[in-house]
């Protein structure tokens, strides 16, 4: 499982450390353009998981295609380097706003990559509706 928050800067080449606690022996990842203004990090094993899911969306829902071709067309496989590096893509930390500052963050499945920034931003905005979310997430039986 991944979790936690933690806070680093790419190098002057785009590379990120990947904290070892989120990295777990992992020798290459899938990154992509997440939700929010972030990145999404999958393993090779959860990235089949997902991809597996998407094959089943509708082709004739117009969302669908959108959604598909925005995650799809931006992803890239990322080897890990010896010192536990992963190069981001220009046109990912364009997307993300990623310059120097970042969040890593363990969700679950994933690692999602924010700009300092627009984490910022994020989490204020979450802070302030996070009983509301709960409640919603009690009325989906969690």
């Amino acid at each position: 499982m991944l979790i936690g928050q933690y806070r680093h800067s790419l190098d002057g080449k785009n590379r990120l450390f990947i904290p070892a606690r989120l990295r777990q022996n992992v020798r290459k990842f899938i990154i992509t353009s997440g939700l929010e203004g972030c990145l999404f990090v999958y393993t090779p094993e959860n990235w089949i998981k997902i991809t597996e899911r998407l094959k089943t969306l509708p082709l004739t829902k117009a969302d669908a295609r959108k959604f598909l071709r925005t995650f799809l067309s931006g992803a890239n496989e990322c080897p890990v380097d010896d010192q536990g590096r992963i190069l981001i893509p220009k046109t990912l930390c364009s997307y993300a706003n990623i310059r120097k500052e970042v969040i890593v963050v363990g969700v679950l499945d994933r690692i999602e990559i924010w700009s300092k920034s627009n984490w910022e931003r994020y989490q204020k905005e979450a802070e302030k509706q996070f009983v509301e979310v709960a409640e919603k997430l009690v009325d989906l039986g969690i």
